[in-house]
């Protein structure tokens, strides 16, 4: 190949990855196990390859090279020389092209052929044999970027914690079905960007989107070879490069936009990043990348026999963030998505994986040190998935201040609660008061809990009420994948039906779930299309199906009422301090005026004692959040005052329940904000006093009057 035609010069060691000076290209490749690297340049449309250049210096662990006459856009791939011995964890083979761990672009898509297999397939010896068959044509070429981008005034809206509200949605799912999204940029970042887009999230209240993976991903061979694809995104070859098939432009800028026109409507941008494991899977896996570059450094080798992996997340593979490039690539990956594209937080999927020091996991860990200290990522949202599938790896609760964390005890007590199971008040009180059992320590505040119903694993909120079972055949698996136990109720029947009563039924269930979240203190995550009723057909584990089943549908079956109900929850939440206090409460009398900020009732108006929490048939709860108490909310004036009063009454029983409302003393009266036995959630009515009658499975709000500020 015609190499004379480049210049290459020594370069530098830092940063890693291809970076465009200006003037040149300076390429930085860690392997501290290598021979060599060369850098595999490919003309424009990434089908022929132009030129192999070696990377002539070699500075601790780091191999590297400045090539002068290269410029933004040139595409590339990596080769690396090394030995292929997997019994002592190397799998080097150049004749794999291979990905730059910090590409920052793709260009092409995967093509799944053995020749990406670093053995040969079929052989006898399995992976301890060589392939030498070359790969370029199967795999998408790197891309030199030029990262200027004009962002104008841009800024974080940077939302306190305790007034945020999430929003876990799809790129492609959320906008694929949009009529007034242009259909060219539909299931796009551009979409995403589309003022219908950003207009109608910010009317619904959301103060954060946390997109599902939006780094660049692999198809599994068994999706490919049933016609399916990998839909939400959880098997991540590249932390720096978005998924290709994201950007309808294929340029970087589109996805700036994208932020940039979200914070216009002040909405966060938080990603769900997958460091713990990549696509490269376990030892029988595809080279792609880390493997082909380091194998021995970049992944968690099983002692003592260092052919096979260990995999604490059920996926084949763990990354190594013990080494410390590995640690180096993922902190340099999250500062360029904060600091290049504008993010606002990440949301790590299995997040005790990282954190696991000699295969155990510790909270002083490096990568939660790294991240704790960081002058850029300790001031972002920083959201763990508190568990992997290896020994201890469930770990809520267990991750250092600084770190908010999915509660999914909140999600199974408040589904138990709502389908009627007994014996849960205790644990119900203390889920939607901001779990402090589980996170108050360290000066963890009620904010460390995320608290969500549904998530893109498993039912939404239509099928929770409409499904006792799951309904995963579309899979292709038997229906063997996905959660058995989702505390479901179908109200009467399984699946779609026309009895009138079950349909009412399940309407007012979907309102009670959804108050309880948006008022529970802590902070409400919402699943995108709950707010419309949304299903997928009792469906619990829909990542492989890029179609209908996952896009939300914004004509048919959309539910306005429901729509307008959340939103009507969504600026009550944000009007009134009580229901996101920034502290937890603490249910005795506060110095200064001696007011609780919450008191616990019973159905007979009087306060609980520690025996009536013992009650196991009971399925009444009834609490008065206190505004003269604790923490004062601003007027619109921006003057700080006390807020209203609320008080709240769940029965979760089949039948009526009379409830004697507390004296309200001299402050004002009682006033029925929202009941959800009515279709729209109800309208402020009353005053009301003495005894009422809330119906079975019902949720009632009142307000303190003080003047109709609700």
């Amino acid at each position: 190949m015609p190499n004379d035609q480049f210049r290459v010069w020594p370069g530098e060691s830092y940063p890693l990855g291809a970076v465009w000076d200006g003037t040149g290209v300076n390429f930085a490749v860690f392997s501290e196990n290598a021979e060599s690297v060369e850098v595999c340049l490919f003309d424009e449309r990434g089908r022929r390859e132009i030129a192999r250049l070696r990377l002539p210096e070699y500075t601790d662990g780091v191999w590297h090279g400045y090539m002068p006459d290269l410029r933004p856009g040139q595409l590339y791939g990596l080769r690396v020389q090394g030995p292929y011995q997997p019994e002592q964890g190397h799998r080097f083979n150049v004749n794999k092209l291979l990905l730059d761990p910090y590409a920052k672009a793709l260009c092409g898509s995967f093509l799944w052929h053995d020749a990406n297999f670093g053995y040969r397939t079929g052989s006898t010896k399995g992976d301890l044999s060589f392939d030498r068959r070359d790969n370029a044509r199967c795999v998408p070429k790197c891309v030199v970027v030029d990262d200027a981008f004009t962002w104008g005034d841009d800024r974080p809206p940077r939302t306190p914690w305790h007034e945020t509200a999430i929003y876990e949605m799809h790129v492609r799912g959320f906008t694929m079905l949009a009529a007034d999204v242009p259909k060219q940029v539909r299931g796009t970042m551009a979409g995403l960007a589309a003022p219908s887009v950003t207009r109608y999230l910010k009317s619904l209240g959301i103060t954060s989107v946390e997109l599902l993976p939006v780094h660049a991903f692999v198809d599994e061979g068994h999706l490919v070879s049933n016609g399916r694809r990998n839909y939400w995104g959880y098997n991540s070859i590249g932390f720096f490069a978005p998924e290709p098939r994201y950007l309808a432009s294929g340029d970087l800028g589109e996805f700036k936009t994208g932020v940039r026109a979200l914070h216009d409507a002040g909405i966060e941008v938080i990603l769900d990043v997958v460091y713990n494991h990549t696509a490269e899977g376990n030892e029988m896996g595809p080279t792609y990348s880390f493997r082909g570059i380091d194998n021995a450094s970049y992944y968690h080798l099983r002692p003592g026999q260092e052919r096979y992996y260990e995999d604490f997340t059920g996926c084949g593979n763990a990354l190594n963030l013990r080494h410390p490039r590995v640690l180096q690539l993922v902190m340099d990956s999250l500062r360029y998505w904060v600091e290049v594209m504008h993010v606002d937080g990440f949301r790590f999927d299995l997040a005790t994986t990282l954190a696991r020091q000699n295969g155990e996991f510790d909270s002083h860990a490096g990568f939660l040190d790294a991240i704790r200290q960081d002058p850029v990522l300790s001031h972002v949202n920083l959201i763990a998935e508190p568990w992997d599938v290896g020994a201890n790896g469930y770990q809520v609760g267990g991750f250092p201040p600084g770190w908010a964390e999915w509660n999914d005890q909140y999600r199974d007590v408040v589904r138990r609660f709502w389908r009627g199971d007994e014996g849960l008040l205790g644990q119900f009180a203390s889920r939607i008061t901001g779990s402090s059992d589980i996170f108050e320590r360290h000066g963890r505040r009620p904010w460390a809990s995320i608290n969500f119903i549904t998530a893109h694993d498993g039912f939404t909120l239509g099928d929770l009420v409409s499904y006792n079972e799951k309904h995963n055949e579309a899979n292709g698996e038997e229906n063997r994948d996905g959660h058995n136990e989702n505390y479901s109720w179908n109200c009467g029947a399984e699946g779609p039906t026309d009895d009138p009563k079950i349909n009412a039924l399940r309407d007012r269930q979907k309102r009670n779930l959804l108050a309880t979240l948006i008022l529970s203190q802590g902070v409400p995550m919402l699943l995108a299309g709950d707010e419309m009723g949304r299903t997928k057909n009792g469906n619990n584990n829909t990542y492989c199906q890029d179609n209908e089943l996952n896009w939300i549908d914004w004509e048919r079956g959309a539910d306005h009422a429901l729509i307008a109900y959340v939103r009507k929850l969504l600026d009550l939440r944000h009007r009134h301090i009580v229901f996101h206090r920034s502290r937890y409460l603490l249910g005795r009398p506060l110095p200064g005026n001696g007011a609780k900020d919450i008191t616990w009732y019973n159905s007979d108006g009087g306060e609980k004692t520690p025996e009536d929490w013992e009650n196991g048939n009971s399925r009444f709860l009834a609490f008065q959040l206190n505004g003269e108490a604790g923490e004062y909310h601003l007027t619109r004036h921006g003057d700080p005052e006390p807020d209203d009063s609320f008080l709240v009454a769940m029965n979760a029983g089949p039948d009526a329940v009379r409830f004697r409302l507390p004296q309200p003393g001299e402050q004002g009266s009682w006033m029925r904000l929202l009941d959800t036995s009515h279709g729209g959630g109800g309208e402020k009515t009353g005053p009301e006093q003495g005894e009422v009658d809330l119906p079975g499975r019902v949720l009632s709000l009142w307000i303190l009057q003080q003047g109709g500020n609700a």
